[in-house]
């Protein structure tokens, strides 16, 4: 009996803090974009590129990369009367819990962007030759 009541309230904690993560102290969690490029066939001469509608505001670049996911990652970004570009650096850091070690990784660049009017949006991903490492690429508004 003891077993069904460990097991429910661990249910519920892990219920409790997936919700948590997901408002984000009431944040906006509105994605105007979102790729996960995977397979060398989503880049044509090397190059990812999509075009996406954005209203005005500000913006956040969230990225889900591995120690495979390319070293740099080049994004462009052109609208009617906006233009970004950032050369990302994968950066990996290093845990240790006294049984174990292992890495998170994250792209190191400005990820903050302002979009000053509603506009149609085109992006470009630049892998910069590492098509085959994998990583997904988000816009989110802020």
């Amino acid at each position: 009996m003891n077993k069904k009541i460990f097991v429910v309230v661990i249910v519920i904690v892990i219920v409790v803090i997936g919700l948590s993560f997901n408002q984000e102290d009431g944040k906006k969690n509105n994605t105007v974009f979102h790729v996960t490029l995977a397979n060398p066939n989503l880049y044509k001469n090397g190059i990812y590129s999509d075009s996406f509608n954005v209203d005005e505001g500000e913006y956040i670049f969230k990225f889900v990369p591995n120690g495979d996911s390319p070293q740099s990652l080049s994004i462009l970004l052109k609208g009617e009367n906006y233009d970004f570009s950032e050369n990302f650096k994968l950066n990996g850091t290093l845990h240790q819990t006294g049984i174990s070690e292992y890495y998170t990784w994250d792209y190191d660049g400005r990820k903050e962007i302002l979009i000053p009017t509603p506009q149609r949006m085109t992006i470009e991903i630049n892998p910069n030759g590492n098509d085959l490492g994998s990583v997904s690429v988000d816009i989110i508004e802020n």
